[in-house]
């Protein structure tokens, strides 16, 4: 089932994608599905059966054109949004282009941090300030929801806490990223306006996973284009670490619950900051205007315009930090 979320006539509602195209509006259609996604994930045994029973029968009076509404993100305000390190290509080409050897560590077990929950978008236009347009970049990845509590789980329990999958976009201010993880404490301000998710959340059971002993993968083509030009080609199964064990790595010794994120971590080719690196592009950045489109494999097209709207004014001491950025850029993070 594609799942859903979008605005009609000012009211945000849930639903599902009918092979026609077409949205079965469940807010229209049965009162007990009048719910947001969180609740549909935490109540799932509940009312999924409802939600796959009105998929089934498909009532022309709660269909409506995917044209005549606006899509948000399917989980727009999830419990908590971590992001993941989990493709090697990624991480070792962007570590060779800094001049440093792959790190060791990244073979010993997966890693996430939290990411801004409250700065998620869906399809469409993207706003951005002044700062966030010095060397903006896309991430393609993609992204679970989890749909069950789990605790120090095992690998089969942590698959079985996974609800669904999703495209996501993690937004990157390269500028501002560069200058703060000098301080050590990661990606900060470089991350937190925008995360993607979209356009649709799409259950587990539509999608052609493959169990390995190290948890499911997702056997998925993964492209991102810039204004029409493909820049970004992999495959969700190269993962070197599993959701499965990502999320049993972050349930080590606490409750992950119903409808928390978790990115993948940029797929091999899937930035602009590991193709420039490469030469794959020569000194290519977002900017107001540009159109980004990815697509997975089963999962769907998120695409976006880029859009600039004012800010505050940049205090003087910060408009000298561009150029020294701009200078070092290959050497850092």
């Amino acid at each position: 089932m594609k799942l859903v979320t979008f605005l009609r006539d000012g009211s945000e509602r849930i639903g599902c994608v009918l092979p026609s195209g077409a949205i079965l509006d469940f807010h229209a259609a049965e009162t007990r599905l009048a719910v947001d996604m969180l609740t549909l994930i935490r109540r799932q045994d509940e009312l999924m059966p409802l939600a796959r029973a009105l998929e089934a029968a498909a009532p022309a009076a709660a269909q409506v054109p995917m044209a005549s509404v606006t899509l948000l993100a399917p989980v727009p305000r999830p419990v908590s949004m971590r992001d993941g390190y989990a493709f090697r290509q990624h991480v070792m080409t962007a570590r060779r282009n800094r001049g440093l050897e792959m790190i060791p560590e990244f073979d010993l077990f997966p890693v996430a941090y939290f990411t801004n929950h409250q700065a998620v978008t869906g399809p469409g236009v993207l706003e951005v300030q002044e700062h966030h347009l010095t060397r903006l970049d896309y991430e393609l990845e993609v992204a679970i929801v989890t749909g069950r509590a789990l605790c120090n789980p095992s690998l089969k329990e942590a698959d079985e806490a996974i609800f669904g999958y999703m495209v996501m976009n993690d937004w990157s201010a390269r500028m501002l990223q560069m200058e703060e993880m000098k301080l050590s404490l990661g990606p900060c301000k470089g991350k937190d306006f925008a995360t993607s998710l979209g356009p649709w959340l799409v259950t587990k059971d539509e999608l052609p996973l493959e169990l390995t002993p190290q948890g499911e993968v997702l056997n998925a083509r993964m492209t991102a284009t810039v204004n029409g030009k493909l820049l970004s080609d992999g495959n969700a199964n190269s993962m070197n670490w599993t959701f499965a064990q990502i999320l049993q790595r972050t349930a080590y010794g606490i409750q992950v619950n119903p409808g928390e994120v978790i990115g993948s971590g940029t797929v091999g080719t899937g930035c602009l900051l590991e193709l420039n690196g490469s030469k794959v592009v020569e000194n290519l950045w977002l900017h107001e205007g540009d159109e980004v489109v990815m697509t997975v494999e089963g999962l769907g097209t998120l695409a976006h315009r880029i859009v600039r709207v004012e800010g505050p004014a940049v205090p003087a001491e910060l408009v000298s930090v561009g150029p020294r950025l701009m200078d070092h850029a290959g050497k850092l993070a």
